[in-house]
């Protein structure tokens, strides 16, 4: 294993990408992109062995697409929570949630909340707050949720603050389990709101069947979210994470104002997750609170830390690879737990930084590495 990892780093490849040309670097992204865009039609031998749909008992190609795209926009809201503030949050699914929920409360009919609007105010029954005006309440909901829910905890640190973070992402889906006249409890939400567009065959632009449309809808977002994190990554507050991840005393005395960018870190990591919800109840037409068990919130964190925590591309590369995989080989579902925690032990042994970490994580374990070599030998 030590071989290979000498042979990835002897490539260079960051040195290589960081050295090459701006026109260069933007002509293959461009490539990426829309070869991203082009894959719900990939059917050209042997890259379509890579779809998930070859078997009777295969997923569908473009949904699996979908909820790999929302499930990376999950990855980089949480790898600002995690890799650049170094916040471990384990209720990561409860503003995932909430943004699901949001969107299903104020713009179904089937919703109680539309229902007792349109009792109160006199509206039709076919009444309900349009899709467009949902998208701002499902942000502002999770914002609101993050800043709520960080205020009081974010003074705590460690395993502390991911108990009570724990806590939250379950305290979300047993309070939809129970509030029937606002959830409609465990029977869910049915007839969530869609995007608007044309309609084609008689069917809304945006329904259950063109599942690619989903996607690339979603993979807009995504690209957006990528670029606005990369900026705020390089920004200010973004060298005010990894001052606070690397020792909150220290920067705290260079006169970082730990609480406030860490509050940042949470309500911008909670808006990510409750737009990525927005995009997955929407696409579903459909909420329950069984389908936000605290195993998503450990999936999640799992997506960061096998990716790379600290580096965006590491966390994509680790949400694509636990929700891809899974899919690809179906006909080993029973063995997927067991998968899992080969993985998880196998990452955490060979390659704690993660497969894709940042420079500066990686530059991190190695000096750790180095001084328990060191203290071994002094012992």
């Amino acid at each position: 294993m030590s071989q290979i990892t000498a042979a990835y780093r002897g490539l260079r490849l960051g040195d290589r990408w960081g050295g090459a040309p701006q026109p260069v670097r933007w002509f293959v992204m461009l490539l990426v992109i829309a070869f991203a865009f082009y894959l719900p039609y990939l059917n050209v031998l042997p890259f379509a062995y890579i779809r998930t749909d070859l078997t009777a008992s295969g997923s569908d190609w473009a949904s699996v697409l979908f909820l790999v795209v929302v499930y990376m926009i999950v990855a980089v809201g949480l790898n600002v929570v995690i890799g650049l503030a170094g916040l471990l949050d384990l209720g990561y699914v409860g503003f995932y949630a909430l943004g699901a929920y949001s969107v299903a409360l104020f713009g179904s009919t089937n919703s109680p909340v539309v229902q007792a609007m349109q009792s109160k105010f006199g509206f039709s029954e076919e009444w309900a707050v349009p899709f467009a005006i949902c998208i701002p309440i499902a942000i502002v909901m999770s914002l609101v949720a993050g800043v709520l829910l960080g205020a009081p905890t974010l003074r705590l640190r460690g395993d502390y603050l991911a108990i009570v973070t724990l806590g939250f992402g379950e305290i979300i889906r047993i309070t939809a389990r129970n509030l029937d006249d606002v959830t409609n409890g465990a029977t869910g939400i049915i007839g969530v709101p869609v995007p608007p567009g044309p309609e084609i065959d008689g069917r809304s632009f945006f329904n259950t069947i063109d599942a690619e449309r989903w996607y690339w809808l979603a993979l807009t977002i995504l690209i957006l979210i990528i670029f606005l994190a990369r900026r705020l990554e390089n920004s200010r507050v973004g060298r005010a994470w990894l001052a606070i991840r690397e020792d909150e005393d220290a920067a705290a005395v260079m006169g970082v104002a730990g609480f406030k960018f860490k509050l940042w870190a949470f309500a911008i990591g909670a808006t990510l997750g409750g737009l990525a919800g927005l995009l997955f109840g929407s696409k579903q037409q459909y909420v329950e609170p069984n389908a936000f068990m605290v195993q998503l919130s450990f999936l999640f964190v799992a997506m960061v830390v096998i990716g790379g925590s600290g580096n965006i591309f590491g966390a994509l590369l680790g949400a694509f690879l636990l929700t891809y995989l899974p899919e690809r080989f179906r006909e080993f579902v029973d063995w997927r737990p067991f998968a899992f925690g080969v993985a998880l032990v196998a990452v955490m042994i060979l390659r704690p930084q993660g497969l894709a970490p940042s420079r500066r994580r990686a530059r991190e374990f190695e000096d750790r590495r180095h001084e328990a070599e060191e203290a071994a030998a002094d012992a």
